[in-house]
């Protein structure tokens, strides 16, 4: 019975420690992990509007499907959306800037998983792909071609462009 009760003890006695260094870990990290967060999106936030001076976050307003935050420029240069849409590799997080007049000024990638090599030149940093959206309006964004082997990355991407241009005539209209 002894030799079976032991090494329990002893697998249990180490679960126990780990556990606690986790959660140390996880308590120091994670208010870092926050501030970094938050930094890269004001960072993201100024580079699509950069005609802005400051932002301020829009609530009180049912903004479309996956449009998860808004931000409206005190200076009245436009409007910055953080949008989520399902790509084929999963979740793509992106920043959208859409002047006063309605023409997006910029797009930027936060996040992506999709295929490397594929679906990747729809939404990398260094793609051109998002430069066809730059001075399109919610009349004539839908006339920039997908990319060839990324249809649904593409379509993904149209989608969250969409998105932003439905919040840009909600948010606008908004007392």
């Amino acid at each position: 019975m002894k030799d079976i009760v032991k090494p329990i003890a002893v697998l249990a006695a180490i679960c126990l420690v780990v556990t606690a260094l986790l959660a140390t870990v996880n308590a120091v990290t994670s208010p870092i992990i926050r501030d970094a967060n938050e930094k890269a999106a004001a960072k993201a936030r100024q580079e699509v509007l950069a005609e802005a001076d400051e932002f301020e976050e829009i609530k009180g307003v049912d903004l479309p499907e996956g449009v998860t935050e808004a931000y409206k420029a005190k200076n009245g240069a436009g409007y910055v959306f953080k949008l989520e849409t399902k790509g084929y590799g999963g979740v793509i997080t992106m920043m959208c800037g859409v002047k006063a007049d309605g023409s997006i000024e910029s797009v930027q990638t936060l996040s992506h998983s999709e295929t490397s090599g594929i679906g990747s030149k729809v939404v990398d940093k260094k793609s051109s792909y998002r430069d066809n959206f730059v001075g399109k309006t919610a009349d004539n964004y839908e006339e920039v071609d997908g990319i060839t082997g990324a249809t649904i990355s593409s379509k993904a991407y149209k989608k969250a462009i969409k998105a932003a241009f439905e919040a840009y005539q909600t948010v606008k209209e908004a007392p």
